[in-house]
């Protein structure tokens, strides 16, 4: 875990939580006020004359929306946990494109199953894509790192990152944790891994400056 928390990072942090704040504060005067504008809603026409649906914008601002105090904070323990070191690493500006390059990738992830395989018209929203980006990240720098299993059993980095993957395409795949966009996080991971790859020069577009990740 960081022992300080660099400006990046604090910045998602701060945003976050203000960010939540303000949805408990507006839903008793406007209920859900926050999630109609600003949650990632499918492509196509709004069944709801009081939903506008997607809007381009969202493709950021979702990630900025949580539906529960548990869900938060999760989210940003998370953030913390992995965002602070991978942070070190790549450098602040860097840092900033990876972690929104996740969350778009998770959001357009999320927008192509809704609208290949519709089930329902529903919101999108947590920063969930961009977590998992973050906690790829760590696992590609932090191989033999360890980190705690249910919070008690301890294993490496890179092996909580492939046994998370595959359990998240599972539950996404069988459909058995309903609610729950398990195809936006593998989006988030999926984009992530991508832009690491460029980044070292091992795709076949070069980077100008490769980034020793």
């Amino acid at each position: 875990m960081p022992t300080r928390t660099p400006p990046v990072t604090l910045a998602l942090l701060v945003a976050n939580i203000l960010a939540y704040l303000l949805q408990m504060a507006l839903h008793d005067a406007q209920s859900l006020s926050l999630t109609v504008p600003f949650a990632l809603w499918p492509l196509g026409p709004s069944p709801y004359g009081d939903v506008p649906g997607f809007q381009p914008w969202q493709l950021v601002t979702y990630a900025f929306l949580h539906g529960s105090m548990q869900h938060i904070v999760f989210n940003m323990l998370a953030l913390w946990m992995f965002g602070g070191a991978v942070e070190d690493v790549l450098g602040a500006r860097p840092f900033a494109l990876y972690y929104f390059v996740c969350v778009i990738g998770a959001a357009l992830t999320q927008l192509a199953v809704m609208h290949f395989f519709p089930n329902g018209y529903f919101p999108t929203l947590g920063a969930s894509g961009g977590v998992f980006g973050l906690l790829l990240a760590y696992g590609l720098m932090f191989p033999n790192n360890k980190i705690l299993l249910y919070f008690a059993i301890p294993i490496p980095a890179r092996l909580f990152v492939i046994l998370y993957g595959i359990l998240e395409l599972f539950l996404g795949v069988t459909g058995t944790q309903a609610g729950v966009a398990h195809f936006a996080h593998l989006g988030g991971l999926a984009f992530g891994f991508v832009l690491l790859e460029y980044w070292r020069g091992k795709l076949p577009w070069k980077p100008r400056r490769r980034l020793m990740v």
